[in-house]
């Protein structure tokens, strides 16, 4: 079973996207776009994982759902070896680019000492939605996260108009996680 785990890249980041939220569905294209993989090596990979029932699937209308197959006997061993696999920025990479977010980076002392227990991060995003899936990864890394939700277009205009505080995190050290300053 393992030999046919890890035979592709686009497997692992299709696994890396579903075991890093697994109470979400995703669709194909969907998939593909996230993981910024071709939609039909997403399908392939998708239906491996399927019939290795590591995934669940589910139609609805005329398209087809994925998910991490939270009952299969592999899915606590997988969750925690992708996680370990990715680190906790790739973690939070991917669970904040599943939801919407436009940019994101950490700051802060972490940027310098990753061993500290606790990060700061800023998250420029319309929605605010986001004590679940950090509390998450909170508690599977072992870390306190601080976040900050900025929307879209207050980012933009303080960014704009030189926004003391915002430019002084814009130009420290930082690890960006998603799009662009």
């Amino acid at each position: 079973m393992l030999d046919k785990l890890f035979t592709s890249g686009i497997r692992a980041d299709v696994m890396s996207l579903l075991f890093n939220s697994p109470e979400e569905k995703f669709y194909v294209r969907e998939i593909a776009r996230l993981v910024s993989k071709n939609p039909s090596g997403v399908k392939r990979e998708l239906d491996n994982l399927n019939k290795m029932d590591l995934v669940t699937s589910e139609k609805e209308g005329n398209l087809k759902y994925f998910k991490a197959n939270r009952n299969s006997p592999l899915f606590p061993e997988l969750k925690g070896l992708i996680a370990k696999s990715l680190g906790l920025p790739g973690a939070l990479k991917i669970i904040l680019n599943a939801s919407d977010v436009r940019t994101a980076f950490i700051y802060g002392p972490y940027v310098n000492n990753t061993n500290l227990h606790k990060l700061n991060l800023l998250i420029v995003s319309d929605s605010n939605h986001f004590d679940k899936i950090l509390g998450d990864v909170e508690k599977r890394f072992g870390r306190k996260i601080n976040y900050t939700v900025i929307n879209e277009s207050e980012y933009r205009t303080q960014k704009k108009s030189g926004n003391r505080e915002l430019n002084k995190l814009i130009s420290s050290k930082k690890i960006l996680l998603l799009g662009k300053l």
